[in-house]
């Protein structure tokens, strides 16, 4: 599974770095996924983390 983060519709409330640092992280004002695979450990905290965005910018495949 990937994780992708819409840069047009982030607004940087940092919930999911927060939620799961090992996937997605900062990047300025902006959240941005690791590139590549999910480690399959994190994949629940990385879709838990999608689901908390308050804007929907992140989605898990």
């Amino acid at each position: 599974m990937k994780a992708f983060v819409d840069p047009e519709l982030c607004i940087g409330c940092t919930q999911c770095a927060g939620l799961c640092p090992e996937v997605y992280q900062m990047e300025g004002t902006l959240a941005v996924a690791i590139p590549g695979d999910i480690p399959p450990d994190q994949v629940p905290l990385a879709v838990d983390a999608a689901n908390a965005c308050p804007v929907g910018a992140i989605r898990v495949e």
